[in-house]
């Protein structure tokens, strides 16, 4: 009912291509500022990610431990339920 229409001929492409008459410029070489990075710094993100993975493992076991006592009471008010 609703089709779109489609033209019958493309359009077809350029029969003729531009070739730039000037010679391509020389690209500008820039040198980025050099970074300084201490022993400190380094010491600080060694220990960033120590702490970051430690509370990570620290969420995941709490998880983990909060979805065991779960099932487990639920197994218990489930006996309970049953006498």
């Amino acid at each position: 009912m609703l089709l779109p229409k489609y033209p019958d001929n493309p359009t077809p492409p350029p029969a003729h291509t531009h070739a730039p008459t000037d010679p391509a410029p020389v690209p500008v070489q820039r040198t980025l500022p050099s970074v300084s990075i201490d022993h400190k710094t380094i010491a600080a993100l060694v220990v960033g990610g120590v702490v970051l993975t430690a509370l990570l493992a620290a969420v995941a076991v709490t998880a983990i431990s909060v979805a065991v006592a779960a099932v487990v009471l639920r197994s218990m008010l489930r006996d309970q339920h049953r006498r």
